[in-house]
């Protein structure tokens, strides 16, 4: 649908409905903040060690996108040839390496910040992303076929396999 719309329309949606959300939640956030569970420094360990999981993703994510690519250019293209599936470095281990970076980054928030808000984030962004990721598996099967399902079968999708790690 957003390939017949265009790109222009299909970006001045998707910024209209992200200031919508930032609005309402900016409107809601006493609610929402109400509830601190206070400064814990035994939280901030791990939180670090999130954001740096995070930071470590998108770094090496980065190697392999361009801003087009990462804005969506492609997939709202009128010509839907072109392109290559991405297959090594980090898209090796997980399809969508940039949800797992975000979902690890709003844990490390979550856990520095302490506040009953951010932890139910956590879950509604994590579920918000494996949408997102589902309608991209259909965008990418369309595009690249028999590649792409070979490569959905030996690769997971957001969670990494912990398995074969230990060698590299």
């Amino acid at each position: 649908m957003w390939r017949r719309v265009g790109a222009r329309p299909t970006f001045v949606f998707l910024f209209v409905v992200c200031v919508a959300c930032g609005y309402a939640l900016w409107r809601a956030r006493g609610p929402l903040l109400a509830v601190d569970y206070g400064a814990n420094p035994w939280l901030w360990p791990p939180a670090l060690a999130f954001y740096g999981g995070a930071i470590w993703i998108q770094k090496h994510v980065k190697r392999h996108l361009t801003f087009r690519i990462m804005a969506g250019v492609p997939e709202l293209a009128e010509d839907r040839t072109g392109g290559r599936l991405l297959q090594g470095g980090v898209y090796a281990r997980v399809r969508h390496p940039r949800y797992l970076a975000v979902t690890l980054s709003m844990i490390g928030w979550a856990l520095f910040t302490n506040f009953l808000a951010t932890y139910v984030l956590v879950p509604v962004t994590a579920g918000g992303l494996a949408a997102i990721a589902w309608f991209e598996e259909r965008e990418l099967r369309d595009r690249f076929g028999a590649e792409h399902d070979a490569y959905r079968r030996k690769v997971p999708m957001i969670i990494p396999r912990l398995s074969g790690l230990r060698g590299q």
